[in-house]
């Protein structure tokens, strides 16, 4: 079958004009419209009608004024917090911890540090198993020192970082972030640590 591409129309009907300053699709938004071509040209868009009362608020004093604990409270919740997590965190006994998988293979998984050393990588036999080859077998540790724990790099080739910057070793503090390859792990200290070392 061979198509007629002279640009003739063989059809009996005369050939409509074609505006070049019109886009071929009218909806995309993407060029202006110009405003004498009839309405007809574009879709009807539903719309509807919404209204709204201001009330005179000049008079009126909105402040709020909240105790120095609910502030506390509000600056320590974390946007990503499930509330399967919350209750992990709460019921933290002292001198532990939790990490919790904010990106990579296994987000949402949680691994509590409970112990002196914890070893983190892509071996087996890793108190925390991240399978991923941009996780080194034995990766990182953390290590616990009384009510405080650190993180520290084994000298792993893609390295271990807190907070977005490259470390060796590093002091974990409440809601740190702890980038082990492509893993992003949160760090929640235990609520009875934190609120102990609040009242020294």
């Amino acid at each position: 079958m061979m198509a007629d591409l002279s640009g003739t129309n063989n059809s009996e009907e005369p050939n409509e004009p074609v505006h070049a300053d019109l886009p071929d699709n009218p909806t995309t938004g993407d060029e202006m419209r110009d405003e004498s071509t009839p309405s007809q040209a574009r879709p009807e868009v539903p719309t509807r009608e919404v209204s709204t009362t201001v009330n005179d608020m000049s008079s009126t004093d909105t402040t709020m004024n909240f105790s120095q604990e609910f502030a506390a409270q509000i600056a320590s919740i974390d946007s990503n917090v499930t509330a399967e997590e919350q209750e992990s965190i709460a019921a933290l006994p002292s001198g532990s911890a939790l990490m919790v998988v904010r990106r990579g293979p296994n987000a949402g998984a949680r691994f509590l540090l409970d112990a002196n050393h914890t070893s983190v990588g892509r071996h087996p036999n890793a108190d925390i198993f991240l399978d991923d080859v941009t996780v080194s077998r034995r990766h990182a540790d953390f290590l616990r020192i009384g009510t405080a724990f650190t993180v520290k790099d084994l000298g792993s080739l893609n390295g271990t970082y807190f907070n977005g910057e490259r470390i060796e070793t590093a002091v974990l503090s409440d809601g740190a972030e702890v980038q082990v390859g492509k893993f992003r792990l949160t760090f929640y200290a235990s609520r009875l640590d934190l609120a102990r070392a609040a009242s020294e």
